[in-house]
């Protein structure tokens, strides 16, 4: 969901997902398909050239960058059932953008990140150190 355009259905979405490597260089696991996430609503952060938004960082949201996101003017915690969305709560896994992610990153508040769960266009953003040093799934 983005505040600065309007999200398309998936039915106005006209492009195939770009099933791409995630950020580890592996196929891209699943983020989330409760609540259903992604660009495509398809469970993964995959994208495409519409996803102008580049909804490619896989995260366990936070109360933090909650209210970090709605003072930007993208409330993620208010359901809107017409475009299939039910608002998200601290702890929810979602695919967020990565200009985004990045800014709360430069705000101190990043919430942690699923880098098997993260497509690799993630690092036109945001260097993998920095998506490292938030890792869930790092060993």
């Amino acid at each position: 969901m983005s505040a600065d355009r309007p999200r398309k259905s998936a039915a106005t979405i006209t492009s195939e997902p770009a099933r791409g490597q995630s950020v580890l260089g592996r196929p891209l696991e699943p983020c989330s398909h409760r609540p259903k996430t992604g660009f495509f609503r398809d469970g993964c952060c995959n994208t495409s050239p519409e996803d102008f938004g580049a909804h490619v960082v896989c995260v366990r949201v936070t109360r933090e960058f909650l209210a970090f996101s709605r003072s930007r003017g993208n409330d993620l915690t208010t359901p809107a059932p017409h475009v299939g969305f039910p608002g998200l709560t601290p702890g929810d896994r979602w695919c967020v953008c990565a200009s985004r992610w990045k800014e709360a990153l430069d705000a101190g508040c990043a919430p942690p990140v699923y880098l098997a769960s993260t497509h690799e266009r993630a690092l036109d953003y945001v260097s993998f150190e920095e998506l490292g040093a938030h890792a869930l799934d790092l060993n």
